[in-house]
């Protein structure tokens, strides 16, 4: 169970960065009052409702106006009972409106439309929250549940410092993942097999063994039985595209490591 956590730990910390670098930008609605009143006339409810649809917001400002007529203290009032309608409104829609959300009141001091009933309106500033989209790519756990003995699956994502076998931190996610398989498919049984790329001669310092043997020593230390594990470094023996490499994508597919079920 502990690894598991792990493992979700690495999956939402990646999440959380990728919905941080996309950030939503913010938006804006008008909505319009009758003259001197605060309440929602069934227009302003409408356009709400339509504005509101099923759409997931977050509300970051309401700012209230009203037109030139009357004191300045009446429309100072007016503006943010206008405001307070407003949220109460989106509160009672169940709209996510942000615990520091500014709303203000500017009555008749700001720059007025010769159209009164422009004037008379309350602007409403948020995000649209849109849920992430759902990955086309299978987890390592989905495609697993589909293989058989002798079928083969590449590690995704499983980096090594430059020829060596220390396995980056960033691959942490899929080992733990690996582990998780491993621990809840207690009949499996497992060879790592790893590959280089780029060398037109064998593998000279054995790299491609050394680095299956890294996650073998991984799992191992994870309480993986060893009669389940086996590994194997098979160089450039057997490459996806023809040595030399003609682009660096076509590098990246020979240098992998895969797994191949012998038993589950």
């Amino acid at each position: 169970m502990k690894k598991y956590l792990i493992f979700l730990l690495f999956t939402f910390a990646a999440t959380a960065q990728q919905t941080a670098d996309k950030k939503p930008s913010q938006q804006k609605v008008d909505v319009y009052f009758d003259f001197a009143k605060y309440l929602l006339n069934d227009a302003a409810v409408k356009k709400l409702e339509d504005f509101i649809g099923d759409r997931q917001l977050s509300v970051n400002k309401i700012y209230g106006y009203c037109d030139w007529v009357g004191s300045n203290t009446f429309n100072d009032t007016l503006s943010m009972k206008r405001v307070s309608e407003v949220y109460n409104f989106l509160r009672r829609k169940g709209i996510n409106v942000k615990a520091d959300f500014e709303a203000k009141g500017f009555g008749e001091n700001f720059h007025q439309s010769t159209e009164q009933a422009e004037n008379r309106r309350v602007t409403i500033v948020f995000e649209e929250i849109k849920p992430p989209a759902e990955s086309k790519d299978k987890t390592l756990t989905d495609e697993m549940k589909t293989l058989k003995a002798g079928d083969k699956i590449k590690l995704k994502n499983i980096n090594f410092h430059n020829n060596s076998a220390m396995i980056v931190p960033q691959s942490k996610p899929i080992l733990y993942e690996l582990l998780c398989i491993m621990e809840e498919n207690p009949n499996l049984k497992i060879e790592i097999q790893g590959h280089i790329c780029c060398q037109l001669q064998s593998d000279v310092n054995d790299v491609s063994t050394a680095r299956a043997r890294a996650i073998y020593n991984f799992l191992l230390r994870n309480k993986i039985p060893r009669k389940r594990l086996s590994y194997i470094g098979f160089g450039v023996s057997q490459p996806i595209h023809p040595i030399p490499e003609k682009t660096e994508e076509e590098a990246n597919e020979n240098r992998r490591v895969e797994i191949m079920i012998v038993e589950n």
